[in-house]
């Protein structure tokens, strides 16, 4: 087995049964890390990703936990922790979008976004903050929509993510005396079973960013993957814009 970056590090990626999160998982296994990830109920795609790490010489632990339930979101860090031996390195990846006209949004949509978006990324990353030794990684993934608002119809899941914003700085502080690091990145469009590139909506997010593409998982997974290694020890409160120029 070769020496990478990441080796002898355990890695967590919440939502890492497909898209940015199955990216992210399989990333970081390659730089060396041995990785669980959370899925809520498609065993078949968590298989499919443990197979992928596992290719690489790394451990996966693929575990079943609902984000929306407060023990599974704080549970899962535990319980990483615990199968791995050790955990470095938290990716709070997992996330849900609703979308749609204000007057349309239900008390339920709200708080079904706020308990994914924000309560477990608030719970999983206090969690992480107990298991984590000096000098270990929080990442959580944000939204290109935190960073400029193109059209209507995205006031709850922008308002989820932008509270985001604020507790990445806000675990910087906390945390920044034991050489923990906490960062965002924000990706935007990106080409996804969620968000197909060449979906119904797709012509109109391409037209929003500079270099007229979606981006891939792949390309948001090398971000993260930045950001967990070892010349990051510097960088931290910080946001990192991985969106093709959506913000410019």
């Amino acid at each position: 087995m070769s020496t990478t970056r990441m080796d002898g590090t355990a890695a967590l990626v919440t939502g890492g049964s497909r898209g940015i999160g199955a990216a992210t998982a399989v990333r970081l296994a390659r730089e060396g890390a041995d990785v669980a990830f959370t899925y809520v109920r498609d065993e078949a795609a968590a298989e499919e990703v443990a197979a992928r790490i596992e290719a690489t010489g790394r451990r996966a632990l693929p575990l079943r936990a609902d984000a929306a339930d407060p023990g599974d979101a704080a549970g899962a860090v535990h319980r990483a922790a615990d199968g791995l031996g050790r955990l470095d390195v938290l990716v709070n990846n997992v996330g849900v979008g609703v979308l749609g006209p204000l007057a349309e949004l239900t008390l339920a949509d709200v708080d079904r976004v706020l308990a994914v978006n924000v309560r477990a990324t608030f719970l999983a990353s206090q969690a992480a903050a107990e298991r984590l030794p000096d000098g270990g990684r929080i990442i959580t993934i944000g939204t290109c929509m935190t960073q400029r608002v193109a059209g209507p119809g995205g006031t709850l899941y922008t308002l989820s993510k932008s509270a985001l914003v604020g507790l990445n700085r806000a675990l910087a502080r906390e945390l920044g005396a034991r050489g923990i690091t906490a960062n965002l990145v924000h990706p935007g469009p990106v080409d996804t079973d969620l968000n197909p590139a060449d979906g119904p909506y797709a012509a109109g997010q391409t037209a929003l960013t500079a270099v007229g593409r979606f981006g891939t998982p792949d390309e948001i997974a090398a971000a993260v993957a930045y950001l967990a290694g070892p010349e990051t020890r510097y960088v931290t409160g910080a946001e990192l814009s991985v969106d093709g120029g959506h913000a410019a």
